[in-house]
């Protein structure tokens, strides 16, 4: 049964968190049922945002009344000071408690620091001393902010990309966060379902004892096998190892996480699938990328403007209209017949 302790924050939990962007697709009695499976079953971390429609309005139906013994994280992307108050009491009133265990800026452009005419983290440092905040952390995708983060000493937490289609220097971020007892919580540990065997993913992360995952869940079968793992946590072996290696050699390089910071398109494209159509094609079940609905989907592709928009907002620095466009001609091709 392995635990994970953030930091300097006093945060311990199971090596299991709940991610709960996806629970924003189910019906609220259901995302009801299953968080409070979730916490039946072990899981003690949960993670929310403001931007995510209504999850946290699901998170506070689920756990009133236990409210004391779960962790809750949640995010505001404010940009503003009026922003900030706006969504920390729209968070607190729609989680039904009067604090966050961790309240995150969400992907900020550049990291928030006193003095910097934002006014943001002097905002944050009030809400702690209000107890409302109980943790100060930041989420980002841009490896330089992270690093900035860090090295800041502003933040008890930070939130990245990590999986083991992890770069040298997304690992040397992990060694940076350690170094400083500064928490780090992996997101996109599956990067946006690319990564389709978890026992590899969490075996990968298991070797770094001050990662804690988050593992975006919206089905059953998804949550037990995530909860199976509290009692029988997977170990790396030699057939996972292959398993990493095949992947890494597949998928490492320009290829599209799906984290969806380039949208809204102006051309109504849903750039964070299309872009990255081909490898959901061949990684997950492929009947549901090519039905009708995904096929005219993938045609508004045609309709790209080249503004260069979604390319200037990739975290990742990705060439997304070209991508766009190679995903769109081999879905076509595999349209006319050619095998996958």
């Amino acid at each position: 049964m392995a635990k994970v302790t953030l930091g300097n924050t006093g945060i311990t939990a199971q090596k299991n968190a709940f991610g709960a962007l996806p629970i924003q697709r189910i019906s609220g009695e259901a995302a009801v049922k299953f968080l409070r499976k979730a916490y039946q079953g072990g899981i003690q971390f949960f993670d929310t945002a403001r931007a995510y429609t209504d999850s946290e309005e699901k998170l506070g139906e689920a756990f009133e009344g236990i409210r004391e013994k779960i962790y809750i994280a949640t995010k505001t992307g404010s940009t503003d000071v009026e922003g900030f108050w706006r969504d920390l009491h729209t968070s607190l009133k729609n989680l039904r408690t009067g604090y966050v265990d961790l309240y995150q800026f969400h992907n900020p452009d550049t990291c928030p620091k006193p003095g910097d005419g934002s006014g943001l983290y002097e905002a944050m440092l009030e809400a702690r001393e209000k107890g409302m905040v109980r943790h100060i952390g930041i989420t980002n995708h841009r490896l330089h902010v992270a690093n900035e983060a860090v090295e800041s000493g502003l933040y008890e937490t930070l939130q990245f990309p990590f999986s083991y289609l992890a770069t040298e220097k997304d690992i040397e971020l992990v060694k940076k966060c350690a170094d400083a007892g500064m928490g780090f919580i992996a997101m996109k540990a599956l990067s946006g379902g690319l990564i389709t065997n978890s026992a590899a993913a969490y075996a990968f992360l298991a070797q770094y004892d001050n990662v804690l995952p988050i593992w975006g869940i919206q089905r059953e079968s998804e949550l037990d096998e995530f909860l199976s793992y509290i009692d029988a946590p997977p170990a790396m072996t030699e057939e996972l190892s292959a398993i990493i290696a095949h992947d890494r050699e597949e998928l490492l390089g320009d290829f599209c996480r799906g984290c969806g910071y380039c949208m809204p398109c102006p051309a109504g494209i849903e750039i964070n699938n299309c872009a990255r159509m081909s490898l959901l094609i061949r990684r997950s079940p492929s009947a549901a990328h090519l039905t009708p609905q995904a096929q005219e989907k993938m045609k508004k592709i045609e309709n790209c403007l080249h503004c260069g928009r979604c390319k200037s907002k990739c975290p990742y620095g990705l060439d997304t209209p070209a991508l766009l466009e190679k995903n769109y001609r081999d879905y076509c091709e595999i349209l006319k017949g050619k095998p996958y």
